[in-house]
């Protein structure tokens, strides 16, 4: 494991570029295959030539698609912090994520519940960060009673397994109660530039999967992303 992904973001804020965590997404529940036969490490190779600030891959296998041994080739091949996404449910999870050379961790207050800082702990003991991901206020005040550096808000409903299109307004409300002493990630529903520019202007970095993984040039659509001029 190389820079982490907190620090990675905070990198590319001071190079002036908007800090894009880009996921290689197999398999949407709205929109099927999004590999459609090509080769996820030449989507690495194009992810890491824009310049994102790190690589998300879903492991979850009924709904998404994942492949926990391609996780571990990711790891393997990236010169960017991996954050691995996925239900996590079980500490073993966390100790595969590290065994596997993983940066950072999914962790979910709406499956953990009172268990969520418990695991932000363990995976900090184990060198991984946590994104914990948050929907709610609720949610919002359970993140912030746990160690993590990274709080992800999710502009959908993960219990409506991507069906909700999302909006970055879930950004926009619960970003004002999260303190900047966290790094913030808006995540899915980010469909073009203007979400894009609603989305940092109250977080740190967006978290984009579905969007890059439709793109026909996907290159360009990365890389429009990352270097756009969004004041």
């Amino acid at each position: 494991m190389g820079i982490n992904l907190s620090n990675m973001i905070r990198r590319r804020i001071k190079e002036r570029l908007n800090p894009s965590v880009a996921e290689i997404k197999i398999h949407s529940p709205k929109y099927g295959d999004l590999l459609k036969g090509r080769d996820p490490f030449k989507i690495l190779e194009i992810y890491e030539s824009c310049n994102v600030a790190g690589i998300s891959y879903i492991t979850e296998t009924r709904y998404f698609k994942g492949n926990f041994e391609l996780f571990k080739q990711i790891c393997k091949y990236s010169q960017l912090p991996v954050l691995r996404k996925d239900f996590i449910t079980s500490k073993n999870e966390i100790e595969r994520t590290a065994e596997a050379d993983g940066d950072a961790i999914l962790i979910v207050p709406r499956i953990l519940g009172e268990k969520t800082s418990e695991f932000v702990d363990f995976a900090l003991e184990h060198g991984i960060e946590s994104v914990v991901e948050v929907h709610s206020e609720t949610e919002v005040k359970m993140a912030l009673e746990t160690k993590t550096p990274i709080v992800g808000i999710n502009n959908r409903d993960i219990g409506k397994l991507e069906k909700d299109d999302g909006s970055v307004e879930i950004t926009k409300r619960l970003s004002k109660l999260i303190p900047n002493s966290f790094v913030k990630i808006s995540e899915s529903g980010i469909t073009n530039l203007e979400d894009l520019r609603i989305a940092l202007r109250f977080a740190d970095a967006a978290l984009i999967g579905t969007a890059f993984m439709k793109a026909e040039r996907t290159e360009e659509v990365v890389k429009s992303f990352v270097e756009a001029k969004l004041c």
